[in-house]
Parts: structure tokens; C-alpha cells; sequence
């Protein structure tokens, strides 16, 4: 991942070297115009010295201040055109810069010239802030998000201790206010621990740790770890799970199973059905997780992986919309794949696709 202020700085650089380089240039035009013009005066001088006067006063000359004119002009041009089509798109690039180096992203760089070079710099200048201004309102909301997820456990455990401070609480309230101050406890380390998990996966900092084993074994076990969930709602589970190997992260992998599992257990009614199918095909893995839950509307599916969205049952559930947008970046690393198709009010299903020629 780019570090945003770093390139800000460097680019806020190079176009103010851009912007020093330009009045370089126009100096060097106008000492070019001058020394020709000097040396055409001299040419004239020496003439008139030789004895030449009457051949200045006739057509020579004319020519002479002719050309003297003509470079003149030419320089001129040169300099207006230069001016125009080079200078001072490279000044609008220099400001622009400085504008996006004091956090302003709402830049956008017009060029009409036909300096193909030039034109592809602002077009992917242009781009280029489009894409940071978009990174950095991810990264606002961002911090938002985790402001706001941190608070709220924050915010409950501080009020079951206050609570538990009164002399006159019964033994079943003081035991149910310690039991909501773990939840809320957990609740922060697990929302640490993703947020620790995904970065570490979005800088790629994470070491792979590639080896082979049973990834049916690796499905059951986190079957196994959830038994109290699901046996408490009394789900009825369909497994099929045929003995296949895969060569992977296993530690990441099976965060994989743990989430979307869960999911499928808290969003399932008690008594409700959830199927778990392992396959392959060639090289190719797959993975199904269905349910009969209560599913995702059609507005809510294209947004399930997103960090911190929790959808319009959020409220229903412990969680703090980050297990899925985990998923999606532990199967980016590992070059998995992971999609989803729901109805509302039908159930859900989570496809997982991996390849065992690594």
C-alpha cells in the first residue's frame, strides 16, 4: 500500500522542480533573443566601421534589421508558446500539488494543448488524485468505523462497572453484569485482532506460511470449535466432506471457515439447516456454505464484504463487520476467491474457490 503523505511530498517536489525548471527556460529564451540581437548590432557596427555605411543605408540593412526583427518574433512566439502549452499547465500541475499536499483532493487539471506527452501527464495526474481522494476517504471512514466500534464496548463495559458497584445488587445481576463485560471484552479483542489481520494483509506484511494437509480436517475442526453455537440453536447440519489436500496457509485459512460458519449459525433460525459441501475439480477447490436464515436483501449483498458494513441485521448479532472483508483479503492472499448469492428470507450461500497447483 502507498504511503500517501511520502508520495505527496515527493510529488510536491518534482513539480515545484518542474515549476523552477520553467523559469529557467523563459530566462534562457529571452538571454537567446538578447544575444542575437547583440550580436546582429555588432554585425551592423562593424559594417558601419568598414566603411560599409552606404551598403546599410540600402538593402543590406533591411535585411539586416530584417532578420533582427524576425528572430524577434520568433523568439516570441517560441516563448508564448512554450508559455502556454508547457508552462503554465506545469504551474496548474505545481499548484494542484500543493493543494493535495495540504490534504485538498478536489483537483482536476484541464489541458487543451496537443503535446501528446503533456496531455497524458495531467491525464494521469487526474487519475492519480481520483484514486488518492478515494483512498483517503476510505481511510477517513476508516477511522471513523474503528472510533466508533471501539467506543461502543468501551461505553457498555464502563456502564456495568458503575453498575456493579452498588452494594444492593442481587448475585444473578452481579454475575450477569461480569458475563455482558467479558462479551464487550471480546468483542474489542476480536475487532483488534482483525484490524491488526487485515492491515497486515493489505501491506503484505504477513508471512506465508505454505504447507500441505487435509483442508476437510481443517473444515470439521472449526465444526467442531462451533458445536456449542450451533447445538444451542439446535441447527441441523449436512456435511459432506470428501478427503482432499491442499497446499496453503492453514492458520489463515481457517479464520476463513470460522467466519463464514458463524455467520451461518447466527443468522439461522433455531432448528434451521446448514449444509457444508467440499469439492474439486482439477485443480480447483470449492467450498459451499449454505443456510436457511434469514438472508440478504439484493441492497445489502454487493456490500458484504466491505470493512465495517453490518447490514440491516446488525443489531441482531455480535460482530463488528469485519469477518467477511476479512475473508475476501485472506483469500486474496492465498489467490482464493469468495462470492456470495442470498435471497431475503430464504438463506444464504458462501462459494470459496481455491487452486491446489501452487
Amino acid at each position: 500500500m502507498i504511503d500517501i503523505n511520502k508520495f505527496i511530498y515527493g510529488m510536491k517536489n518534482r513539480y515545484s522542480h518542474m515549476h523552477k525548471l520553467k523559469g529557467r527556460v523563459t530566462i534562457i529564451l529571452f538571454a537567446v533573443a538578447i544575444f542575437i540581437s547583440f550580436i546582429i548590432g555588432a554585425i551592423l557596427y562593424i559594417l558601419y566601421k568598414m566603411g560599409f555605411s552606404p551598403l546599410l543605408l540600402g538593402g543590406s540593412f533591411i535585411v539586416l534589421f530584417l532578420m533582427l526583427t524576425l528572430c524577434m518574433i520568433l523568439v516570441s512566439i517560441i516563448s508564448i508558446f512554450m508559455m502556454r502549452n508547457i508552462f503554465q499547465p506545469i504551474e496548474r500541475l505545481s499548484r494542484a500539488s500543493n493543494r493535495i499536499a495540504k490534504g485538498i483532493f478536489d483537483v482536476h487539471i484541464d489541458y487543451g494543448g496537443n503535446i501528446e506527452e503533456l496531455n497524458t501527464t495531467i491525464e494521469n495526474f487526474n487519475n492519480m488524485v481520483k484514486e488518492l481522494n478515494s483512498v483517503e476517504m476510505l481511510r477517513t471512514d476508516f477511522i471513523t468505523n474503528v472510533s466508533h466500534e471501539f467506543k461502543t464496548p468501551l461505553s457498555s463495559i464502563k456502564g456495568y462497572v458503575t453498575l456493579l458497584q452498588d452494594p444492593d445488587l442481587s448475585g444473578e445481576e452481579k454475575n450477569e453484569y461480569i458475563r455482558r463485560v467479558f462479551l464487550n471484552i471480546a468483542k474489542l479483542d476480536d475487532l483488534t485482532g482483525n484490524i491488526l489481520m487485515i492491515s497486515k494483509l493489505e501491506n503484505q506484511e504477513y508471512e506465508s506460511e505454505i504447507a500441505p494437509y487435509r483442508i476437510d480436517e481443517q473444515i470439521r475442526e472449526a465444526i467442531v470449535i462451533l458445536e456449542p453455537e450451533w447445538s444451542a440453536k439446535k441447527i441441523n447440519l449436512d456435511i459432506d466432506l470428501p478427503e482432499i489436500f491442499y497446499t496453503g496457509n492453514e492458520p489463515l485459512l481457517f479464520q476463513v471457515w470460522m467466519n463464514i460458519l458463524s455467520n451461518a449459525i447466527k443468522y439461522v433460525d433455531e432448528g434451521g439447516n446448514i449444509a457444508v459441501i467440499l469439492s474439486k475439480n482439477g485443480d480447483n477447490i470449492t467450498v459451499e456454505v449454505s443456510d436457511n436464515g434469514i438472508g440478504i436483501s439484493e441492497e445489502t449483498l454487493p456490500h458484504i464484504f466491505d470493512k465495517f458494513y453490518q447490514g440491516e441485521h446488525s443489531e441482531k448479532s455480535y460482530g463488528n463487520g469485519l469477518g467477511l472483508a476479512l475473508c475476501l483479503e485472506i483469500l486474496k492472499h492465498c489467490n482464493g476467491e469468495i462470492s456470495a448469492e442470498s435471497t431475503a428470507g430464504k438463506g444464504s450461500i458462501f462459494i470459496v474457490q481455491l487452486s491446489s497447483n501452487i
